[in-house]
């Protein structure tokens, strides 16, 4: 990420401004040079905040984007501003139908809805940029009016030799420049005869340093390495250069948080910005990537310390933009399921959140199940809460839930005098004991209570030991010989259930 402003650019170009700055902030440093930290101890919020997230609905949101989004959102949040989403969808050959509309739908799921969007609407829209061209187009008609932009015919023949020339060199492929030079007769008779044409940006030397949040000091002399760029193509349509400066402006963005790939790019906007006469925004970016909104953070940087677990609101308290590295994020996969696990476990205890887990989680059961359901009661909210509730900080996922591991909780197990027999003898006799402590307990049933109850009742068969008793009990309850204890199995199970299964137990003995 990377964040410049005017504020500074004197304490790079003046030394003993510099040195002043640093003398004045932390006395024991005698360079003369800005650290990043210091430098961006100048850099400071001033007035309204409003920043941007603006993709391409060229395919589904990854999460690299998911990232970029999310800082800015946190940054908006942190200094009281707006979280805009702007759609950048002018290359139309390579939009994906229903791309935009999962966009948003993702940023909600994610808990970072914008405030000003396609489908929010808000003062300064369209927020498509295909619903925008006069605009680009006008200003782009500023730009030639003014020397700065012009007219180029060169079709795309010609451009793919310069391209192939150069390659065939080892040279980096660059325009020439060449329709700069037309005079203004020539350039009317092409424009009168209808030639096909694009309109470029002229780049100049001579480019102004900038300040990056994160980079630092940064100056790219572009017209040296990059020929004249693309403002307007031959379809009408905008460039990313053109319509995210006008956009910026027009849109009153004040900060400009994006990934560092666009940070060359920058010195380029910048010109264009002193051609239009605008003050540009406080640029930063993001350094490449590699709760949802949990992850993407921890595997970054802009906070004090990393842990897991934090909350949308947690992290805009914790944010500190001045804790942004250079450093490429890298997403360690291995972390994911322990994300998961934390934040469903938040979820699971935040009593309105929990409610929509238990109405997802129903839907699931049935198609996962149908015909094999034991009984409604498994649907019923105050069962799957209490399964939920059970097995929070144990899964990962609702869909753990639904893995045969866990089909003991909505389908009930079989059993063969076989799988009975071979653990024990006294099957009868252990049954019957279960059915008279749940019949005890009236119905009141407690994880920590049974553990005692259960070593109690083991103590009473009379050849079958304590490992081979827990065994039994967890066959007749799920029909499997691992999983949570026999006693959260009984409570997820409730008394009624555990009445049946041990019911069945005691008939299957009674049988052999």
């Amino acid at each position: 990420m990377s964040v410049w402003t005017n504020s500074c650019r004197r304490c790079f170009l003046n030394p003993a401004v510099t040195q002043r700055c640093v003398q004045s902030s932390r006395s024991r440093r005698t360079e003369l040079r800005l650290s990043f930290a210091e430098q961006r101890r100048c850099s400071t919020v001033q007035g309204e905040v409003r920043v941007r997230f603006a993709p391409s609905p060229t395919g589904f949101l990854h999460l690299g984007g998911l990232r970029t989004a999310l800082y800015n959102y946190i940054f908006a949040k942190k200094y009281g501003g707006s979280f805009i989403l702007r759609l950048e969808d002018t290359d139309q050959s390579r939009l994906v139908p229903g791309a935009a509309e999962s966009i948003e739908d993702m940023l909600e799921w994610a808990g970072i809805p914008p405030d000003e969007s396609p489908r929010q609407g808000g003062p300064v829209g369209p927020y498509l940029q295909s619903q925008r061209l006069d605009l680009y187009s006008q200003t782009a008609r500023e730009l030639v009016e003014s020397g700065h932009a012009y007219y180029c015919f060169c079709s795309s023949q010609r451009l793919e030799l310069l391209k192939k020339e150069a390659l065939r060199s080892g040279q980096t492929p660059r325009y020439d420049n060449r329709c700069r030079h037309l005079r203004a007769d020539q350039v009317e008779e092409k424009l009168a005869k209808g030639v096909p044409h694009v309109i470029r940006f002229r780049l100049e030397a001579g480019v102004e340093p900038f300040q990056d949040l994160i980079f630092g000091w940064n100056r790219h002399e572009v017209a040296q390495v990059e020929g004249d760029p693309v403002v307007i193509k031959a379809d009408g349509f905008p460039t990313y250069h053109l319509a995210n400066i006008v956009d910026d402006h027009y849109m009153k963005v004040s900060h400009v948080l994006r990934g560092s790939e666009w940070l060359i790019s920058t010195s380029k906007h910048l010109l264009m910005y002193r051609a239009l006469g605008w003050k540009p925004p406080t640029f930063g970016h993001l350094p490449l990537l590699m709760n949802k909104d949990d992850i993407t953070t921890n595997c970054g940087s802009g906070f004090n310390t990393n842990r897991i677990g934090r909350r949308i609101d947690e992290l805009i308290t914790e944010f500190n933009p001045s804790k942004i590295t250079t450093h490429s994020a890298l997403l360690d996969l291995e972390k994911l399921p322990e994300f998961n696990r934390i934040h469903l476990q938040q979820r699971i205890e935040d009593e309105e959140r929990c409610r929509l887990l238990i109405k997802d989680l129903q839907g699931q059961i049935h198609q996962a199940y149908a015909a094999e359901i034991q009984g409604k009661e498994v649907l019923h909210e105050d069962y799957i809460r209490r399964v939920l509730q059970l097995r929070k900080g144990h899964i990962s996922s609702l869909k753990d839930l639904l893995s045969p591991d866990y089909s003991y909780l909505w389908v009930r197990p079989s059993l063969s005098s076989q799988q009975v027999a071979a653990l024990t003898a006294e099957a009868q006799h252990i049954a019957s004991l279960v059915l008279q402590l749940v019949e005890d307990r009236g119905g009141e049933l407690a994880v920590d209570r049974l553990n005692k109850d259960l070593k109690t009742l083991a103590k009473q068969a009379k050849t079958t030991k304590y490992r081979e008793v827990m065994k039994l009990l967890r066959l007749a309850l799920s029909g499997l010989q691992q999983g949570p204890s026999v006693a959260e199995m009984m409570v997820s199970l409730g008394p009624a259930e555990i009445s049946h299964r041990f019911q069945k137990l005691l008939e299957l003995s009674e049988a052999s």
